[in-house]
């Protein structure tokens, strides 16, 4: 089967910065899923997977404005140092690390702009914001959506949206 609009899509995923340092893998974990044509991933990932099927693979490189987006100037804020997340249990946190907040959209992932005792100021453009990747693209699954999955606007079970 061949991905387009309604089909649920298993893929895993390397990121590359433009020098071929890796950012981020999924390849030695479970495959992420999602609902192809509804908005669910990225723009040149989703165009990038249209008409793949299962086993194919695709190297590409993306510019900004298809993934993370552009840089946003006025993007810092000020928030409560204890609204910071990370898989690390007790942080140090410094200039420069990325951490995960929780926002009115979802959990965000931003950087750490500078440190005080009580309050941190973060950046909330995505780390890779602004950034040509490279990404290696690899189908593990594609199968028809449900009509469940239509209605809801998102892929379920292994993956992908669990309720």
């Amino acid at each position: 089967m061949q991905i387009t609009k309604g089909t649920v899509v298993q893929f895993l995923y390397r990121i590359k910065d433009t020098e071929g340092k890796e950012l981020e893998s999924n390849f030695d974990q479970e495959a992420i899923a999602y609902l192809h044509g509804y908005n669910n991933m990225m723009v040149g990932v989703e165009k990038s997977l249209e008409s793949m099927k299962k086993g194919d693979e695709i190297e590409v490189v993306l510019e900004a404005a298809e993934t993370y987006g552009d840089l946003q100037p006025d993007s810092e804020q000020r928030i409560s140092i204890k609204h910071l997340m990370s898989a690390d249990k007790k942080p140090k946190w410094k200039a420069g690390m990325t951490a995960v907040v929780n926002t009115e959209q979802g959990q965000r992932e931003v950087t750490i702009v500078k440190v005080g005792k009580f309050m941190v100021t973060i950046d909330i453009n995505h780390p890779y914001a602004g950034k040509t990747l490279q990404f290696k693209l690899k189908v593990v699954d594609v199968r028809a959506a449900t009509d469940e999955e239509i209605e809801h606007g998102h892929a379920h079970g292994v993956g992908g949206h669990h309720h």
